[in-house]
This record gives C-alpha cells, sequence and structure tokens, in this order.
C-alpha cells in the first residue's frame, strides 16, 4: 500500500521545502518530491494544504495522560496514554515511571510490555526508569519512600520484563559510578537527575559514560559563582544531552532562550514529562500516589507546592520554543525527533528522508494537530 502526501510545507533536520510530496510506502519513507516534480499514482492521497509536515515526534519522558499513569494498575492505562500522544503529534514514546517498589515497577513493565508488542497509539522506544536511584534531597515529587541504593541487578531484572531504554539516577550517590558502567555494557541509557551533585562529581561521572541530564535545571545542583553545578555543567560540557520541559513553568522564557543560545541545538531534547492530568482540567489528581493539584496547567504537589510534572503536550513544547527564541523551525525541529532517535539509538527515525520509518506529523497554523501517520498509516 502506498500514501501520498502532497502540498506539504516539509520540515525535517537539514530539509525545508514547499509544496514537497511525500510517497509512503509499506510503512517507509519511499521519496521526497519538490514542487513540480511529476508525482506517482498512490492507493491514497493527503491533500496537506501547504499545513507543516514533520517528523513524529518523539517523547522520551512521558509518566502519563488522560487520568492514568504508566505505572498504573489498570492494563488499559499504557494504552490509553499511547493514543492519546498521538493527538499530540508523538508517534514513539517511553513511558516512564516514578519511585515504586519493585514489586510495582515489574507490575507496570508487564502492561508496558504488554502494549510495546501490540500499539494501538504512539509506539514504545522503552520503558524510562526515573528513579529509584535519586538523592532524597532532590526528591521533588517522587516518593521518598522508596529511594534506594542504585541496583543494576534490578534493572536487569526489570530489562527482561521489558525493554529499559533509559535510567535516571543520581551520580552522586554511593555505587552510581559502577552503575553507570553496568548500564553502558547493559546498552542501557545514563541520565543524571534528581541530583546534589557537584560539576566534579558530574564529570568523574562523564569518564565513566554519563553525558545526560534529566529535565534540565529542575530538581538538580543549581548554578552559583562558586560552584556552577549540573546546570552549569550543562551549558558548559557541549557534548551533554539535556531534556527541556518548555511549557515556561519549569523554564522560563529567559532560560529557554539562554540554553536554546548556549547549547549546540542537536543536544537539546524537547520533553513532556507529562502526569495523568495531561489533556484533562485543572483539579485533583496524583503523581506515584502522591496528591496533585493542578491550576492554570501547573501540577504541583498538595503537601509543598513542588512541581509534579507537567501537563505540556509536545506540539505545544515546540510552539513555545519558537515562541520564546524566535528561531525558526528549521533551526529547531531536530529537538523534537531526531536528537532523541540519535540519543537512544532510534534507527531511522527522526527524518523525513527516503529509506525512513514513515512517522510523520502534519501541524496546523495553531500547531493543532491535523493529522498523524505511524509506519505510514494515517491514525489521526
Amino acid at each position: 500500500m502506498s500514501v501520498l502526501l502532497k502540498n506539504a510545507h516539509l520540515v525535517s533536520p537539514g530539509l525545508e521545502m514547499q509544496k514537497a510530496a511525500i510517497e509512503l510506502e509499506n510503512g517507509m519513507i519511499r521519496k521526497i518530491y519538490s514542487a513540480g516534480e511529476k508525482l506517482p499514482q498512490s492507493s491514497e492521497e493527503y491533500d496537506a494544504a501547504g499545513k507543516l509536515v514533520v517528523p513524529g515526534f518523539i517523547d522520551v519522558h512521558c509518566h502519563g495522560g488522560m487520568g492514568y499513569e504508566t505505572t498504573s494498575e489498570n492494563p488499559d492505562a499504557v494504552r490509553i496514554i499511547g493514543e492519546a500522544k498521538l493527538r499530540e503529534g508523538v508517534t514513539t514514546f517511553c513511558p516512564t515511571t516514578l519511585t515504586l517498589s519493585e514489586e510495582k515497577l515489574a507490575a507496570s513493565l508487564r502492561n508496558v510490555e504488554a502494549y510495546r508488542k501490540s500499539p494501538t497509539g504512539s509506539k514504545v522506544a522503552g520503558t524510562h526508569l526515573e528513579g529509584p536511584y535519586i538523592n532524597p534531597e532532590c526528591a521533588g515529587a517522587q516518593n521518598p519512600a522508596y529511594l534506594r541504593k542504585a541496583d543494576i541487578a534490578e534493572v536487569l531484572r526489570l530489562h527482561a520484563i521489558s525493554p529499559v531504554a533509559l535510567v535516571s539516577y543520581a551520580i552522586e550517590m554511593e555505587g552510581s559510578l559502577e552503575f553507570t558502567r553496568q548500564l553502558q555494557e547493559a546498552g542501557i541509557v545514563c541520565s543524571c537527575g534528581h541530583t546534589n551533585a557537584s560539576f566534579a562529581q558530574f564529570r568523574e561521572g562523564m569518564k565513566c559514560g554519563l553525558q545526560r541530564l534529566t529535565h534540565f535545571c529542575n530538581q538538580m545542583t543549581k548554578l552559583h559563582h562558586r560552584e556552577i553545578g549540573l546546570v552549569g555543567a550543562g551549558l558548559y560540557e557541549d557534548e551533554v544531552m539535556i531534556e527541556m520541559i518548555c511549557d515556561k513553568i519549569h523554564l522560563c522564557p529567559d532560560m529557554i532562550n539562554l540554553a536554546f543560545k548556549c547549547k549546540p541545538a542537536e543536544k537539546i531534547l524537547l520533553i513532556s514529562d507529562a502526569m495523568e492530568a495531561t489533556g484533562l482540567p485543572d483539579g485533583n489528581y496524583q503523581l506515584g500516589g502522591l496528591a496533585v493539584v493542578v491550576s492554570e496547567g501547573a501540577a504541583r504537589l498538595a503537601s509543598n507546592g513542588a512541581l509534579a510534572g507537567s501537563t505540556l503536550q509536545m506540539n505545544m513544547a515546540l510552539k513555545n520554543v519558537l515562541e520564546v527564541t524566535g528561531k525558526g523551525l528549521s533551526d529547531v525541529i531536530q529537538t523534537t525527533a531526531w536528537n532523541q532517535a540519535q540519543d537512544l539509538n532510534l534507527h531511522k527515525l527522526g527524518k523525513l528522508e527516503a529509506g525512513f520509518i514513515a512517522d510523520v506529523t502534519i501541524l496546523a497554523d495553531d500547531f493543532r494537530v491535523a493529522a498523524v501517520f505511524v509506519d505510514g498509516v494515517r491514525k489521526v
């Protein structure tokens, strides 16, 4: 089966074309056509009518949405979240866990694996374990009752249930340097988060293979003129990848601008860090069993007001970056999919090029999602 997307304003890393066409065949991109080229016959046509056509977004940090968490006991939760992710243009995501017991995490990964094998919405790139190996001083909205020492055996037990793509942990905690080496050997991406590490401690982690920061600036050592901390590390070290929650709450517009000014664009990962209230009205919710109040879109713990994930959607994250930085779409589009694909070693994803997987998102002028194709099949 072939699909022809016509009249597209195509934007992909290193490529921008007006009135372009994309031929999708057998789940792959067969060819890109420039304006005026003769177009082939196809089984199905979609007229983009000048709308933005971009690579399907990849969200590597998502806890939930539509009233469900990825760690929910409800076996339908991951499916509901995965289908909701499509409506924000996400074609691949990492269901992200919380600091919970191993028993609870194992049950969650069994649900993730069932969905991963038969996805009805966004595809699963692997699970992101956020915690439980974090610094208690930087727990934020993670449940301190379940914090524990880094344990590669536990990670590998979970990995055997369903692939673990990424682990976020505090590099300064006991055993975390060796843990980093062990994750590297297992092919699992290492990321530093919920951490009180010094710049020197982070650099020791870099020697072991640590080159990534979880939700940059949030729950990590702040920038100070006598100790630049992990905020300083993220800005200073060009090779370090940084996740950014660009909801204008977790990061103010000035910090978003600063990061995009200081960091190479290929080292920035837009994420949602979405919690269960995403896609729903303000009100009372929870995160990992902790009470959360969502007001004006900001999710905070009822107990102390700490930010508790976000209600951000990936299409709005992109819109916010463009508005705040004034950059062109072609300058930042790689932060939505290509960088994530490189980060997690996802082959043939993140670009609109011949030979790549046909995951495509079409955006209207207001960045509302108009259509989504996954493996060449229209899902939205």
